[in-house]
């Protein structure tokens, strides 16, 4: 039997326009009270052989909160953003507007002095080849929306440019399944989904 990594997306740390890249901030109270309505859905994936997370605050607390006393993994990190570190994507364009350009349409560049948009995606993809292989073994990893949406482009082995077009909302699971090299994104019945205020 293939490996099964179920991907949990970590709840929020603020509005979605308000994000910053590589942001260390732990859950605001929204991120709260969707994880508090989600853990019954959730929970079950506690009950996966390897718990891992990524290393921010907030997936941190999301793992922990659902009860699967994850172990953070370097290589699930967001995308090293050099400079960027700390702005919002609007930020980030208002002082440096061709290099924010560049990075958008050049999966090579890294203009901030980080990590370009390919090595991410082959770091996350990486983590994902070196998973244990073990018959039936199953996974499930808290980690940033950034990180979802990376792995999702290797698993697919998509164009990087890809990741722009890939949507991960909070608290959302995405499974992937196989082993090194051969991948699949499966689909089965969804979890219920936060309520929005």
């Amino acid at each position: 039997m293939p490996l099964r990594v179920t991907f949990v997306a970590a709840a929020r740390s603020s509005p979605q326009l308000a994000e910053r890249f590589e942001d260390d901030r732990p859950l605001d109270q929204a991120g709260w009270e969707e994880v508090q309505r989600a853990a019954g859905d959730l929970l079950p994936l506690a009950a996966a052989e390897l718990r891992y997370c990524s290393p921010t605050p907030r997936s941190r607390t999301t793992g922990d909160a659902l009860g699967y006393a994850p172990l953070a993994q370097l290589a699930l990190r967001d995308c090293a953003m050099g400079r960027w570190r700390g702005l919002t994507l609007g930020e980030a364009m208002a002082r440096e507007p061709e290099e924010v350009d560049a990075w958008l349409t050049d999966p090579l560049a890294a203009p901030h002095g980080g990590e370009s948009l390919h090595a991410f995606i082959a770091r996350v993809g990486g983590w994902l080849d070196t998973r244990p292989v073990e018959d039936g073994c199953r996974i499930v990893a808290v980690a940033e929306p950034s990180v979802i949406r990376a792995a999702l482009v290797y698993v697919l082995k998509a164009p990087p440019l890809t990741y722009w077009n890939i949507d991960v909302r909070p608290l959302s699971t995405t499974t992937v399944t196989g082993r090194a090299g051969r991948w699949n994104l499966r689909f089965d019945g969804a979890f219920a989904q936060p309520a929005r205020a």
